[in-house]
């Protein structure tokens, strides 16, 4: 096997850089001025472009960052050595030594890692070391470690949520059938459709949820005439409107087409200290609920063909990259302010904190499986078992290859088919 092959597939299964940092020098100098200041006018021109993108975008790497601090605190605190912890992957650009440890930041602003010694039986250890290796901690300790980044997650969104419930309140629904977005040359922006128009009839019929809209709409014929009683700022307003022929590859091919997005009209409602904690419970929970349901739809490779082929266009199996998120964003902050931004945050929190536990390498929840498997073999008094995780590198490369297609299969929808 080369040195390359070795030091990758180490990487893999320890979940970050495998070199020796006490053998090489702190990283800096030119480098490290240009790469930071390539990383920090990307932030500017992201802030240039959305200021609630910007801000997105910036929370998500604070919680990246925390997420690492989770593992490097229960770490430290479980008696296992640490020897690095870097924002970013690839080559370093700026780091400094404190005792044991190495702190920098890396080249491709992708994730972070800290990185704990002896994490599986390929992990070369000093034998003065081994003692402190995450191996032969006890197993609450090492679940505790490994999944320290997934809780910090869900810290994070719950205190977001408590915040803008405590102080904004929590966005719910009135009930009411309102335009989230109106299509540009559609028929329902010819007719004067606006974003944020509140339906109240159609046809002298009141719609009692987004679904039962559409299917008024499409119960006509295209180039039909359809009256649509909306309330606007207060005011009512009766809008005649010719329905147009829906193009989509989908099952909505060929029917009548309006041009709008519809979904129940959401305020925000003032929140006790009590409510808002109770609200942030059951939203938190909600949200994991989701994010479980979601974790399968995104990874089933059959959904990510019909999304690119255009015959899937579901947008609750359809995989997303901070293009797409912060695209929403922009949306959202418009609409909803700072509150909504971090309460979008807090979703995504709780979605990567959850996916992030997937029982596979490289997956925490891959190190989380290896190590329940190794204290059932080891239980009524065995001698330890230690995993051979080398058997499990094609599963790990077959995951790593899955996650490279969800991404480029998501950024290739967000820059041709932006939500």
């Amino acid at each position: 096997m080369t040195d390359t092959y070795v030091k990758f597939r180490n990487e893999v299964m320890a979940g970050g850089a495998s070199d020796a940092p006490d053998e090489q020098p702190t990283a800096g100098g030119w480098r490290a001025v240009g790469g930071l200041g390539i990383i920090a006018l990307l932030l500017v021109l992201l802030g240039w472009w959305s200021m609630w993108a910007l801000i997105f975008v910036l929370g998500l790497l604070i919680s990246i960052f925390l997420h690492e601090v989770g593992h490097f605190v229960t770490a430290r605190w479980t008696g296992m050595k640490a020897t690095q912890f870097f924002l970013f992957m690839g080559p370093r650009l700026w780091s400094f030594r404190r005792g044991e440890t190495e702190y920098g930041v890396r080249a491709y602003p992708l994730g972070a890692f800290v990185r704990i010694i002896g994490m599986n039986n390929l992990d070369e250890v000093d034998p003065v070391d081994e003692p402190r290796a995450y191996r032969n901690k006890s197993y609450p300790r090492r679940m505790l470690v490994i999944t320290a980044g997934s809780l910090m997650h869900m810290i994070i969104a719950v205190v977001l949520l408590f915040g803008v419930y405590a102080t904004k309140g929590a966005l719910e629904e009135t009930g009411r059938i309102g335009f989230g977005s109106v299509v540009d040359a559609s028929p329902a922006s010819t007719a004067g459709l606006r974003s944020g128009d509140i339906v109240t009839t159609i046809d002298g019929v009141a719609p009692s949820s987004p679904e039962q809209f559409v299917s008024l709409i499409q119960s006509n014929q295209p180039g039909d005439n359809v009256t649509l009683v909306i309330n606007r700022a207060g005011e009512s307003l009766a809008v005649d409107v010719t329905l147009g022929t829906n193009d989509t590859s989908g099952a909505a091919n060929g029917k009548a087409y309006l041009g709008v997005s519809s979904g129940f009209e959401t305020d925000w409602i003032d929140k006790s200290v009590p409510g808002a904690l109770g609200s942030t419970f059951g939203d938190v929970g909600d949200m994991a609920w989701r994010s479980v349901q979601g974790v399968g739809s995104i990874l089933n490779p059959v959904n990510l063909v019909g999304h690119l082929t255009g015959s899937n266009d579901d947008l609750n199996t359809r995989p997303s990259t901070v293009v797409g998120i912060s695209r929403a964003t922009e949306t959202i902050g418009q609409s909803e302010g700072l509150a909504g931004v971090l309460v979008t945050l807090a979703f995504v929190n709780v979605f990567v904190g959850l996916f992030n536990l997937f029982p596979l390498l490289p997956f925490d929840g891959g190190h989380a499986a290896i190590a329940t498997y190794e204290r059932l073999r080891s239980r009524r008094g065995r001698p330890p078992y230690r995993a051979d995780v080398a058997k499990m590198l094609p599963v790990a490369m077959g995951v790593i290859a899955l996650l490279a297609l969800i991404f480029f299969t998501g950024f290739y929808l967000d820059i041709a088919k932006p939500l």
